[in-house]
Parts: structure tokens; sequence; C-alpha cells
């Protein structure tokens, strides 16, 4: 049996997975946010619950927002920030007395819908999170690809390329978590989109909101719409154009607008090197499970 667990910023999640990739046991509760040996204890707690369930003792791979520094051991690039600076992998595996396997959760995310969803069959999977935050994970023959640096994929704090007037504008205000400004993060996530559109309105609402008001024809909901499909489409044209994946895969809350897959395709060959691209762009098939399944199947790569 595999046991994955997605550690998020909001919740923590686990699964358990028969070999056939079936689930066995799933669930979900708030992650203690700022606490890290409440953190891991929660975790502990969840493994427990799954083996008790199952009656089986499982492997245990884990996804956080963040990466394990090859250089010190310790976690770093976390937005979760009550992690860096922790020996996560090693301090759990201690309260769970076996390894544990631990990748960024975008790369799980890579791993999920390479082996049996999305980007199943494709040698190079770019899987992009786009919720909360933003960040992307590459899968290569069904393996998590993390770089000598552990950052191979971090997409989304590179500076957004080619921007425009308006979206200096926008930065005049936002700075990352990261401490640099300009990050794609900024413009492409679900906090972006809602940063955007409140200043476009002087309102705030949620990203669903915000997209059902721009379907019904809402003039600055359409705009701040308009704003992120391009940018996002800038973003993605970059990773094309350095990696040229055989698939990109879309995960987290944005990716369930449906009308970015209509109009990402032509807007991204405005900036794909040569103007030509067919890169197919698919919604996460396992949605916001693939994370969790994905940190399950780390012990099959």
């Amino acid at each position: 049996m595999r046991i994955g667990i997605d550690l998020g910023g909001t919740k923590i999640e686990v699964i358990a997975l028969d070999d056939a990739g079936d689930s066995l046991f799933r669930k979900r509760i708030p992650t203690p946010r700022g606490d890290y040996l409440a953190t891991l204890n929660a975790i502990v707690g969840l493994v427990n619950e799954a083996e008790a369930a199952t009656g089986m003792t499982g492997t245990v791979g884990v996804g956080i927002p963040g990466t394990l520094s090859p250089v010190t051991g310790k976690v770093k690039n976390a937005n979760s920030t009550w992690l860096n600076g922790q020996y996560f992998d090693a301090d759990l595996s201690k309260l769970l007395e076996r390894p544990v396997k631990v990748a960024n959760d975008a790369n799980c995310l890579a791993v999920s819908e390479a082996v049996d969803g999305a980007g199943a069959g494709a040698k190079v999977v770019f899987a992009v999170i786009i919720g909360t935050g933003c960040g992307a994970g590459i899968a290569i023959n069904g393996q998590v690809h993390s770089g000598g640096n552990g950052v191979a994929g971090e997409w989304g704090h590179n500076p957004l390329p080619w921007q425009d007037d308006k979206d200096r504008l926008f930065l005049d205000d936002e700075i990352c978590y990261c401490g640099l400004t300009g990050c794609t993060e900024l413009f492409v996530s679900g906090t972006g989109f809602i940063a955007d559109y409140k200043k476009l309105s002087g309102e705030q609402k949620t990203g669903l909101e915000i997209v059902k008001l721009a379907q019904e024809g809402n003039k600055q909901a359409a705009i701040a719409m308009d704003h992120y499909q391009t940018r996002l489409a800038k973003a993605l044209a970059q990773a094309i154009n350095m990696l040229d994946p055989d698939v990109i895969v879309l995960g987290g809350g944005m990716s369930n607008v449906d009308s970015l897959y209509d109009a990402l395709p032509e807007k991204i060959r405005n900036w794909v090197f040569g103007r030509e691209c067919d890169t197919p762009i698919r919604k996460a098939v396992h949605g916001d499970s693939s994370g969790v399944r994905g940190a399950a199947w780390l012990y099959s790569s």
C-alpha cells in the first residue's frame, strides 16, 4: 500500500492507494498554520488513521509547497513559511519510524498526471498549479525531475515575461513573499486574479464570483479575465520556449475555468518562438486529488 500526503497551506490530505492506483482511504483536515510540530503530528495522525482503516502498513510520500535543499537538507522556498529551515523529512521519518519521500507539490501533480492522468504516455509533462499560489513541476518518463538545486519547474518565481504597461501598473502594490518583484506567481495565481479585479473594480470578490461576473458580461470582470488569460499565456509560452514539453497539465482552482482551454492555445502562439505551437493544454484528470496521488506514487518513481 502507498500512502500519500498533500501538505497545503490550508489543508492536509491523506490518500492510501493499492498497487492498481485505486483509493482505499482518503481524508482531509485543516493545516495547523504557523505551527511546525503540530503540522508533523497532524500528518502522523492521518497516516495512523489510514493504516487503521485499511489494516495495512504503507510507504509514505509527502508533497510540500517548497523543496528540500540538497545542500542543507532543510526545507526551502515554501510559501507555508513555518516549514522553511526545518529538517522535515528527517523529523517526520523519526515520528513515523520509517523512511519518508518528500517532493515539491507541483512535482507530485506532474507525477500523478504522468502516471495515469492527463499526461499518461507522454515523455515530458509540465504540470502547473494555479491556485492560492502558483508553481510547476516536471515529470520525465513518469518520474520527478527536481534538478541539482531542487528547483526545476519553479516557474512561478521567474519574472512574468513580456510585461506591458498594464502588468507593470498591477505590480505597483504587489510584492511576492519570496522578496522579489515581478514574479509570475503574482499574476497567474488565483490570488493574483482576485487582486487584479479588485484594482479594476474596487470590489473584493472570490475567483468563482469574478468568473461568473465575466460570463454575465460584467466589464471589469471581463477585463480581469482577459488580463489573466494573456498573462498565463505569456508564462506558459516561456516554459514552452525553454522545455517544449509534450503536454501541459493545469491543476489548482483556476484550472477549473473552462474558458482557459479555449483561449490559451491561440494566445500562446503570440509568444512562442516561431509562432508555432500545438502543445496540448489539459485539465488535471484527478483534479485537486492529483497532488496527493502523486505523493503516494513517489515510492514507484
